[in-house]
């Protein structure tokens, strides 16, 4: 074991899957047995404790983990005091920014913040919640849900304070969004004293720079090619604007260039056609694990 370790949590439950696949991608191959909360890695400088996302800040500010990986929703729920690192965007469906939503019910009479005077309304994020409607104007009561929060609208609640990714769950239990409360995103956080310490910051920094261009490298590919001298400028035209200029070198072989880029995955299919008939030959495409900038 290392004499210089970082106490690091790592999110249990909906966000375990895609936060081990993205530091397997950045680097960090870790490994959890069943029913475990204590996951191994290949980094032995650090130690990794598996938590709810809903309560790493606090275990964080409070100096018990170095550093957690949170939404940001959860920092504010919490009011935590901690450092953001870096802001990681990736969650368990999308890329996209998640998004506190408050719903009622379709054929509800609520549409707006204002048409919950004197409702109930259910969330498991009360704190959040109660400022929202304070900020308002507005006196409603909020109870905590233990989850399943969809469906207790509207036998139970007049409306809900729920997160989203797509909509769909409100969708399929007939319910429209009235209002958006904030959007979140997942973050590396620190504790405050911890990130002073210039070891434990410089591994964070380290860290967040492999997490990010792991990020950076999803739906983006490499392709490489040949090109005859006399083929050179078509397939130039026929290339598409890339992350960085066209990587042109000669090949041993005179009168021809090596030519190499990065691209969208998804232009892929219309790329490689045009640049065929454009004249390159040996056309590879390769993923990528990271890309820095």
């Amino acid at each position: 074991m290392s004499e210089n370790v970082l106490k690091l949590g790592l999110p249990k439950g909906s966000l375990q899957e895609s936060t081990f696949d993205l530091f397997g991608r950045a680097g960090y191959k870790i490994k959890v047995r069943d029913r475990s909360y204590y996951p191994s890695c290949d980094d032995q400088e650090l130690s990794i404790v598996l938590l709810r996302a809903q309560e790493m800040s606090r275990y964080v500010e409070d100096g018990v983990l170095d550093a957690g990986i949170t939404g940001q929703d959860w920092v504010r729920e919490n009011d935590s005091e901690v450092e953001s690192v870096i802001t990681l965007c990736y969650s368990k469906s999308t890329p996209r920014p998640v998004r506190w939503v408050l719903a009622a019910p379709e054929k509800s009479d609520i549409h707006s913040v204002k048409d919950l005077e004197g409702k109930r309304i259910a969330t498991e994020l009360v704190n959040a919640t109660k400022r929202y409607l304070a900020e308002n104007g507005v006196n409603a009561t909020v109870e905590f849900s233990w989850g399943a929060t969809e469906v207790k609208c509207p036998d139970l609640v007049d409306a809900i304070v729920d997160v989203t990714e797509t909509g769909s769950s409100l969708r399929a239990n007939n319910l429209r969004i009235v209002d958006t409360l904030f959007e979140s995103q997942t973050n590396l956080i620190a504790n405050k004293t911890a990130f002073k310490d210039k070891w434990k910051r410089d591994k964070l920094d380290r860290m967040a720079m492999m997490l990010e261009g792991a990020i950076n490298a999803n739906d983006k590919v490499g392709i490489k090619m040949n090109v005859k001298e006399a083929d050179l400028e078509a397939v130039m035209k026929a290339l598409p604007k890339g992350i960085t200029n066209p990587t042109v070198s000669n090949l041993y072989e005179k009168g021809w260039s090596a030519i190499e880029i990065i691209a969208d995955e998804r232009t892929v299919r219309e790329i490689i056609p045009c640049l065929k008939h454009a004249g390159a030959v040996g056309i590879i495409e390769y993923p990528l694990n990271k890309l820095i900038y």
